[in-house]
């Protein structure tokens, strides 16, 4: 039997520190195929994510994989990140933190998310949309309710 990892122990232990002196903890994931998150804040490959307690709901921070919801420009995403592609961990106010190597990353082991007909999770692969030659879905009479500003 191999000896596990040390690295989702360090992740936790580090985000524990954060949060009992009143940190913001933050991890910095570099972005492969087995990776959930909003394409839009993808930057050279990579992504800083809050994973604090106030930003998150529901994180799990497991041996193999972060899962959490969180919101991006006011849309609720759910978020898979393989601890593998976890490359940092650090407190937003100072910085302390630790970096971590990248490992080849492994698929999520329950198969697809199950997803909210409205926001399902995008992956780098769907990031670019729908091919072009495809159709946009059919409006079933429902709409999106809509800001307006009225002066």
């Amino acid at each position: 039997m191999s000896e596990s990892s040390t690295k989702p122990y360090l992740i936790r232990a580090l985000h524990e520190w954060c949060t009992d002196n009143g940190y913001t903890p933050h991890i910095v994931v570099t972005v492969d195929q087995n990776t959930v998150v909003p394409p839009a804040h993808i930057h050279d490959g990579q992504i800083t994510l809050n994973v604090g307690w106030l930003a998150t709901n529901g994180l799990v921070l497991g041996n193999d994989y972060i899962e959490f919801q969180a919101r991006f420009g006011g849309i609720t995403e759910h978020i898979f990140v393989p601890v593998a592609a976890v490359s940092a961990i650090y407190a937003r106010e100072t910085g302390a933190g630790m970096g971590f190597e990248i490992e080849p990353s492994l698929p999520y082991p329950g198969g697809e998310f199950v997803a909210e007909a409205e926001n399902p999770p995008v992956t780098p692969a769907s990031a670019a949309g729908p091919a072009p030659d495809n159709e946009p879905p059919p409006d079933n009479g429902t709409k999106r309710p809509q800001l307006k500003i009225i002066k």
